[in-house]
């Protein structure tokens, strides 16, 4: 990890959905990235004033470009730009890769659940490409809740990558589901039929808002899984709005 500011070339940009877009980033330099970790971004406006923001990094490749996942924000300082001003060839100032609790390590053969709620599927996408890329043996099931199918991330990838005994994605639609599929939010009895068994002793992997991030952990706990085996990420910056 770097906690020295550097600029970064945006190399590509790809709309995730109506208000999401990824963005890719082409290092100064090599770094070295653990699935789950984020980046920090400072913009500086003509008067000086500064934002600083972080982002979770959904994917890495090799050795220099990461890609940042940007939710827009209604009145956020630093998302609506990265949403819809950020063209390729611009320079971001960037800090990292951060964060050491977070993140899933390779040499960890535990099986993994993850669990999302809306945007906080991004550091948790980094795991999966990550175990995919590395052909990795412990079993990864993903349950993310959304609003509509028009809010899912990474739907093609999700979808490429999903295989039963290697990634298992159960999806929960809360406001408008594809037909034949029901509409509801998760509750405690939903999240136990729908996440691996407290017997497989899983890896946990919590992220989304904060009541949603409270609400999962608690009924998880409360059926048994043992606290110290789940880790959690809440959404929000470094202060202020996005």
């Amino acid at each position: 990890m770097s906690s020295a500011w550097h600029a970064a070339d945006v190399a590509a940009v790809h709309e995730e959905t109506a208000t999401a877009r990824t963005i890719r980033l082409r290092m100064a330099a090599p770094v070295r990235f653990l699935p789950g970790q984020h980046l920090d971004i400072r913009l500086t406006a003509p008067d000086g004033y500064q934002a600083v923001r972080s982002y979770s990094v959904a994917a890495a490749a090799a050795p220099d470009t990461l890609d940042i996942t940007v939710e827009e924000l209604p009145g956020g300082e630093v998302s609506p730009y990265l949403v819809r001003k950020l063209s390729v060839g611009d320079q971001l100032e960037v800090r990292g890769p951060v964060g050491g609790w977070f993140v899933w390590r390779p040499e960890d053969s535990s099986p993994v659940q993850l669990i999302a709620g809306g945007s906080g599927v991004v550091p948790l996408m980094a795991m999966v490409r990550a175990h995919a890329a590395l052909r990795h043996p412990a079993p990864f099931r993903l349950l993310y809740s959304v609003r509509d199918p028009e809010s899912v991330y990474y739907r093609q990838d999700l979808a490429a990558l999903a295989a039963p005994g290697t990634l298992e994605i159960t999806y929960v639609y809360t406001r408008r589901a594809p037909e034949g599929r029901p509409v509801g939010r998760l509750d405690a009895r939903s999240l136990e039929a729908s996440v691996l068994g407290r017997e497989t002793d899983p890896a946990i992997y919590i992220c989304g808002a904060t009541g949603f991030v409270e609400a999962v952990s608690g009924w998880l706990v409360d059926a048994g899984y043992a606290p110290d085996r789940i880790r959690t990420e809440r959404y929000g910056g470094m202060g202020g709005t996005a």
